[in-house]
């Protein structure tokens, strides 16, 4: 089961979706989860911070006890 973050047409940014979410509490804790590649947008591992995201992403976190998938929209 998976989560619902709505962003409609503006621009996003992973990091941005990672604090939105409450997965990170800051930009450079969201920073180290992506370059440690623990987050996987839409199954793959991504490793750029800046990367844009839109309306049907996925986002999920490669942990033991991570959160449910995030599905933007």
């Amino acid at each position: 089961m998976s989560e619902t973050l709505p962003v409609g047409d503006r621009p996003i940014n992973l990091t941005q979706v990672l604090k939105l979410a409450g997965w990170a509490d800051n930009g450079g804790q969201a920073k180290a989860m992506i370059a440690d590649g623990l987050v996987l947008v839409n199954g793959e591992v991504e490793t750029r911070k800046r990367r844009q995201m839109a309306a049907g992403d996925t986002v999920r976190l490669d942990l033991e006890d991570a959160p449910p998938p995030l599905r933007l929209s």
